[in-house]
């Protein structure tokens, strides 16, 4: 096989560099001899000796676990210059030494929690709000366990202080008034002392409850009972001091009554709660559609399109739904969330498609029922 040299005096560089697709300049480029150049070092520099001596220094018991701005400041007030902070840093750089050098607490890696509701009494979630008492810096706690599927509160209390003890009080409670039977729940709450109390971890074990926490400050993973609170604080007659822990107790009686019986909530279909916990959404959502039949049957020229539909119950609640690969028209290694929009039929009062339990999908399980995150 002929080299390019050989051919350029029959054929000429140029068509031959195009036939290559190689530029002529890179060509030339790579037939120059290289030169070994070595980079002077500039007379300010420090010698060998000089930089050995300030990583010694660096080395020291004094230094080893500050950062070089710090070691050059404590150098400077004992009277002693070697080096300014940059040529620290290029002197810790040639030995791999760039990194974080104080002692610091290394914290645990916390995966985010992924949780599934197909049904009332599947998962709980629980927090406690503060209410502003009578005066500057005094508060009530108002403790709360809401259905992430029905968004039913099954326990709430209010108290002085955050307890351990009265969490388990009220959980307990909850459970036994619900009648959950053990392996049936995950129970999902942040990182409070109350949350995270033995009390609370032994009683969850001892009824066969599977507990789940959120990442540290991230109240995103616990997103249904931090709403609830905003509707709770944000309803008009919330005052903006309660007298007394009574008068607390007779406005959380208040709201809660309306809250499960009468608000008619925009995530589960405009449903009370109630009707959804207790399993009348299906013929609730069958009657809301007779009606609307018949107001089409009467004026169909009223309705544009289609004749009107109630909206329906979503078949699923979701604590950060997975993202999953999509495939088809959607562009390669894209993903998408899993939905909750997922509806009941309400003539047959099944949910499609068929889901397994909560606790079939919770991710992450560890042996003993704790989630891990």
């Amino acid at each position: 096989m002929q080299t390019t040299e050989e051919l350029a005096p029959q054929l000429g560089i140029a068509p031959i560099c195009k036939a290559l697709g190689v530029s002529r300049a890179s060509l030339y480029r790579r037939r120059r001899p290289r030169k070994e150049s070595q980079r002077k070092t500039p007379a300010r520099a420090l010698s060998k000796a000089e930089r050995h001596e300030v990583l010694q220094i660096l080395h020291a018991a004094p230094f080893v676990d500050k950062a070089p701005a710090q070691v050059y400041a404590t150098l400077l007030d004992q009277d002693t210059y070697l080096c300014s902070t940059r040529t620290m840093y290029r002197i810790l750089d040639s030995q791999g030494e760039v990194k974080e050098r104080r002692e610091q607490l290394q914290r645990p890696s916390y995966k985010k929690p992924e949780i599934l509701a197909t049904a009332p009494n599947q998962v709980w979630s629980w927090d406690i709000t503060k209410l502003l008492g009578p005066v500057k810096w005094s508060y009530f706690y108002l403790y709360v366990i809401l259905d992430i599927f029905s968004r039913y509160v099954v326990g709430w209390t209010v108290a002085e202080g955050e307890s351990a003890t009265l969490a388990k009080r009220l959980i307990d409670e909850s459970c036994e008034k619900q009648e959950i039977l053990p392996g049936q729940l995950l129970l999902h709450a942040d990182r409070g002392s109350a949350m995270t109390s033995k009390p609370v971890v032994f009683l969850l074990a001892d009824l066969g409850v599977t507990r789940s926490h959120s990442r540290p400050h991230v109240s995103d993973d616990n997103p249904y009972s931090e709403a609830h609170f905003k509707t709770l604080k944000y309803r008009p007659d919330f005052p903006d001091r309660f007298g007394c822990i009574q008068d607390a107790t007779a406005f959380c009686r208040s709201f809660f009554a309306w809250y499960n019986n009468e608000h008619r909530h925009s995530g589960i279909g405009l449903l009370t709660p109630e009707m959804v916990h207790h399993g009348q959404a299906a013929s609730v959502i069958a009657a809301r559609q007779q009606t609307l039949h018949a107001a089409y049957a009467a004026h169909p020229e009223r309705f544009v399109g289609k004749p009107p539909q109630p909206p329906l119950l979503p078949a699923a609640a979701w604590i950060n739904p997975p993202a999953v690969k999509t495939s088809g028209q959607d562009a390669p290694g894209s993903t998408q969330t899993i939905s909750d929009d997922l509806r009941v039929d309400p003539v047959c009062n099944t949910y499609e498609p068929s889901r397994p339990s909560a606790l079939e999908l919770v991710r992450h399980l560890e042996p003993g029922g704790m989630v891990s995150h």
